[in-house]
């Protein structure tokens, strides 16, 4: 049976917690209803949460971390071969984890372009969450959905100061040799309208995700790799389910079957 190794939550989540989450526009299912989908598939999921992980025990991470933890991860549950699929950060960590090790069979990146990805932007973002967790600011008693800048930080400085680490080790990165290094099946996605614009509070950094990866989409598919840029979808909405699953589950079908 196929392995689909999942680093994201994929737990209910409770109904208070769930309209929060919608109101900013997430879908608070979505690990959920990913791993119920690719088991019904006939895919066998290994799913842990690995964002909950870091942070619950916060480590220096590295390209070399991210690949050790995930890999793991796969022993523990027995997982000799597995393909991968993560969104965002955890995109970039199986960009990291396919160039390491031979046991990925097919690499599935969401939310974070394999070429032109926003490392320098993403180091100046975690720089100034870094720097807020260092001297929060109080968040106003209540907060708009979608007003990221009067959110406030809740994390802890060792929790900022990983992510730090992580895109520090990564400027300068060689992508296309990145690439050469991964051999097997890719699919890139992300939401056509993923540009996330950051406020004064964090340094007025723009994050460029969907253009970036319609920018490169000739040169990506000219290695082989498959392209899909979800119309009118932004960062949160590329992760909704009912996004990724019609892209993710025919792709697998075609390239590792369950």
């Amino acid at each position: 049976m196929t392995v689909v190794l999942l680093p994201m939550n994929t737990g209910v989540t409770d109904e208070s917690t769930a309209a929060t989450v919608r109101a900013w526009g997430g879908d608070p299912d979505a690990g959920h209803t990913i791993a119920a989908a690719l088991t019904e598939a006939g895919y066998r999921v290994v799913a842990f949460d690995y964002e909950k992980e870091v942070f619950a025990r916060p480590r220096p991470l590295s390209g070399d971390r991210l690949a050790a933890d995930l890999l793991a991860a796969a022993d523990e549950a027995g997982a000799e071969r597995f393909a991968y699929y993560g969104y965002s950060w955890l995109g970039l960590a199986g960009l990291q984890l396919a160039q390491r090790t031979d046991r990925v069979t097919a690499l599935a990146v969401g939310g974070f372009p394999p070429l032109g990805g926003p490392y320098e932007a993403m180091l100046k973002v975690t720089r100034a969450a870094h720097e807020q967790a260092l001297h929060p600011v109080p968040a106003p008693a209540e907060v708009t959905p979608g007003d990221w800048e009067s959110a406030g930080s809740t994390v802890e400085p060792a929790q900022t100061e990983q992510f730090v680490t992580l895109y520090e080790s990564l400027q300068g990165l060689d992508e296309p040799a990145q690439l050469d290094r991964i051999t097997v099946p890719g699919l890139a996605y992300a939401g056509a309208a993923d540009s996330i614009t950051y406020g004064p509070g964090w340094g007025d950094t723009e994050v460029v995700i969907g253009p970036a990866l319609a920018a490169r989409r000739t040169e990506l598919e000219q290695r082989g790799w498959t392209v899909h840029l979800e119309p009118g979808a932004d960062h949160l909405k590329a992760l909704h389910a009912s996004v990724v699953l019609p892209v993710l589950l025919p792709w697998l079908r075609e390239h590792v079957p369950a």
